[in-house]
């Protein structure tokens, strides 16, 4: 039996019960209220986290999260959940875009954070301390935010640690989603790369694009994550089988070189989703004052995961991002479905990751 109360800032639940409110971050300069659910199970079993919001435009990933909360009841529950739907209240609520409003800083970008430094570094800090640091698991949902077109994928980062890598692999693989994305190291400033460094089991989970907030991809986001859930101990498992994953690592990312207007010329859509070679004319910007066009290659082989939707761009912009099956059994770059596995990769541009 489970007889340890969860407690975070002034929020607590103990054993067989669930709580929700919000708890302050003191930020330096200003404070946020942190939104909560802490659902502490009535029977042992590990502690998972789960964070949406740390970007703002991403509405569907908030919206799933909230319903998960809804959806867990303690008495169903092995070990504790606690969920955070808004990680980052100034970028979900008035910026909407990936950096802070307060600062202009990417929080996805400065994990584990400064607890000493600007505001976005004491968010990445207290998100730490508060709740990442305390977890046996960490997932982090994200989509294609309101400019972005994007195909749903896991990703997660090796470390070293055979035991941990091979957890988080069937972790990844344990979600219903096919394509899986892995980094060589847990380097960096990503919110499950720094968990990873720690120890902790991470995966970036990204479902759903354009920062679309539509019920059916929610509800398929939420039926992912119970299979996690399950997959983990903390719901009763079923009968359902593992489906298969194909694997890939980061091939290259591209960005705007120029300013002015982004015209794509990549498809997102039938049996060949975004399959480029390189040199191929991924698309051009048009300077919108004398109209002289500057084409974009793309800089090797590779499928779009990601791309950028938006009209405007300046010098910098995240234009896409591109992958390459791998298969760690030959280590050899194919497209083959495999079930879930350790996997290696080669070192990759990790553009999103």
């Amino acid at each position: 039996m489970n007889d340890a109360t969860l407690a975070i800032g002034s929020l607590d639940a103990r054993p067989g019960t669930k709580a929700r409110g919000t708890v302050r971050a003191d930020l330096g300069t200003l404070t946020v209220d942190i939104p909560l659910t802490l659902v502490n199970g009535s029977r042992p079993g590990p502690r998972v986290v789960v964070t949406a919001g740390v970007h703002g435009g991403e509405f569907t990933p908030i919206d799933a999260a909230v319903r998960l909360a809804d959806l867990l009841e303690p008495g169903e529950v092995h070990g504790q959940v606690v969920i955070c739907p808004v990680a980052n209240p100034p970028a979900v609520y008035q910026g909407r875009l990936n950096i802070s409003p307060v600062d202009g800083v990417n929080l996805n970008r400065v994990f584990p954070g400064d607890p000493a430094g600007g505001p976005t570094e004491r968010l990445a800090a207290w998100l730490f301390a508060n709740l990442v640091d305390g977890a046996d698991v960490y997932v982090d949902l994200h989509c294609g935010g309101i400019d972005q077109v994007l195909r749903d994928f896991v990703g997660y980062r090796l470390t070293g640690d055979p035991d941990l890598d091979k957890a988080t692999a069937a972790l990844a693989g344990s979600f219903g989603i096919e394509d899986v994305i892995l980094g060589l190291k847990p380097d960096g400033g990503n919110s499950h790369a720094a968990a990873a460094r720690r120890g902790i089991s991470a995966v970036l989970v990204e479902v759903g694009e354009l920062g679309r907030r539509d019920a059916a991809t929610a509800r398929r986001r939420v039926e992912g994550l119970c299979r996690a859930l399950r997959h983990l101990g903390v719901l009763d498992p079923d009968d359902t089988a593992p489906a298969p994953i194909r694997e890939w690592v980061w091939s290259a990312g591209v960005t705007a070189e120029a300013t002015g207007l982004w015209c794509p010329e990549f498809s997102f859509t039938g049996d060949v989703i975004g399959e480029v070679a390189e040199g191929d004319v991924l698309g051009r910007i048009v300077d919108p004052a004398d109209g002289r066009e500057h084409p974009v290659h793309a800089p090797a082989d590779g499928r779009i995961f990601y791309g950028m939707h938006g009209l405007t761009v300046a010098p910098g912009a995240e234009l896409a991002a591109l992958a390459v099956p791998w298969d760690p059994d030959t280590a050899t770059r194919t497209g083959t479905l495999r079930t879930p596995g350790t996997g290696v990769g080669s070192d990759e541009a990790d553009p999103r990751l």
